[in-house]
């Protein structure tokens, strides 16, 4: 077989039927990879890149070889567009002028073409060809293929592989939007809620009533601070606190609900699947457990700030465990998906409490009673909002760690 023997209506038939019902991109790459080669098509190595929309990833590629099939998926951080690599790649070269990039590989010239051609001539790819898929919102994608067949692509083969790129187009393109769509409603919401939003709670009042461990948060001395630093150094203080706490909860199971000014509000919700009372037991200790972490960890970012002559963050922690509604609320058209209840309140109170006592964690006798374990009462106190005094504990394996005087 020559090839441009291979046919192109069996990959197509395949992108019609199984294709567009793969639900993601390694899925949909490693099919169309694998139609391609059942087929007789020439290529040892296939490419899909896509530009995304995400804080932390700017592309994604999808990297198919041949031999085991293997699917590789990479994301890259935002700096890729000023890396040498990218930088008068093909895949820019395609990217910025919008047209095919086909490049035999016997003959390279350094003065014009990118090092990654010379590294694919080097692994015994002999042709390279691209295009760009072309998307109804003009989101800057690639497909690229390679052969190591001597003579490398006939201008039959090149043709078939830009009318599969229209089939392929409309498939990918609803793979990235969902992708894109499900990034931003776990970054804005968080990815348990973010599911909850994308499953349909989506009408104002949608929700439901669950128990969880709920944590509030709240920087020291903030007022001050943004009164004596300059803006950009405010943002800096308070994305540093925020990824601090960030990463400390989500290892627990712990999600940021809200950010409130200079205030964090996360939920550690019960495990629906197991016993009530274990359930309720682990998540009092989770949010005890990433409390406990998030201060331990805390002291070697200061040292860190000090060093660049930055303000030590400083905060405290109010746990609770209570029964919330979590769910929407606002107005018909702009709303927050969050958690409501006394419990809320509670918790937030619990937090001031830390500055009058000077100990950064506290917690509910409640919660302390739930989670069994060790506790030093810290007295009765009245709550803002609550109308009669409540027994307020902490942690005593925390204040033995912190050396926080015992009453």
């Amino acid at each position: 077989m020559t090839t441009t023997d291979w046919k192109i209506e069996p990959v197509v038939d395949w992108l019609l039927t199984d294709g567009r019902k793969c639900q993601d991109l390694e899925s949909i790459a490693s099919g169309l990879a694998g139609a391609l080669v059942a087929t007789g098509a020439p290529i040892m190595r296939m490419v899909m890149t896509f530009r995304t929309l995400h804080p932390q990833f700017a592309a994604e590629r999808v990297l198919w070889e041949r031999g085991e099939g293997m699917i590789s998926h990479r994301r890259s951080d935002h700096g890729i567009w000023n890396t040498d690599a990218y930088k008068g790649s093909p895949i820019e070269i395609i990217v910025k002028t919008g047209e095919p990039f086909h490049r035999k590989l016997k003959h390279l010239d350094k003065d014009r073409d990118h090092p990654v051609l010379f590294e694919l001539a080097a692994s015994g790819v002999t042709d390279y060809y691209g295009l760009a898929i072309p998307f109804t919102f003009h989101r800057q994608s690639t497909f690229l293929v390679n052969t190591d067949i001597p003579d490398g692509f006939t201008e039959t083969d090149i043709a078939k592989f830009n009318r599969i790129v229209l089939h392929l187009a409309p498939i990918v393109e609803v793979l990235v939007t969902h992708n894109i769509a499900v990034g931003l409603l776990d970054t804005y919401l968080g990815p348990r809620t973010g599911k909850k939003v994308f499953a349909g709670l989506i009408k104002r009042g949608d929700g439901e009533e669950i128990d969880a461990a709920l944590w509030f948060s709240d920087l020291r001395e903030f007022t001050r601070l943004t009164e004596s630093l300059p803006p950009a150094d405010v943002l800096d203080l308070l994305n540093a606190y925020f990824e601090h706490v960030h990463t400390a909860v989500t290892v627990y199971g712990g999600e940021i609900l809200r950010f409130i000014g200079d205030a964090m509000l996360i939920v550690f919700p019960v495990d629906e699947d197991k016993e009530i009372e274990a359930a309720r037991r682990d998540a009092c200790r989770a949010a005890l457990d990433a409390a406990v972490d998030a201060f331990s960890s805390l002291a070697v970012l200061n040292r860190l700030r000090e060093r660049e002559g930055k303000p030590a963050i400083r905060f405290g922690v109010g746990l609770h465990f209570g029964h919330v509604i979590y769910g929407n609320v606002g107005a018909p058209g702009r709303l927050d998906f969050t958690v409501m209840g006394p419990a809320v309140n509670r918790t937030a109170r619990l937090e001031s409490l830390t500055k009058d006592l000077e100990i950064p964690l506290l917690l509910s006798q409640e919660m302390g009673l739930i989670a069994a374990v060790p506790v030093t009462p810290r007295g009765e106190h009245m709550l803002k909002g609550v109308a009669v005094p409540q027994s307020v504990v902490s942690y005593t394996a925390f204040d033995e760690a912190f050396d926080i005087d015992a009453p």
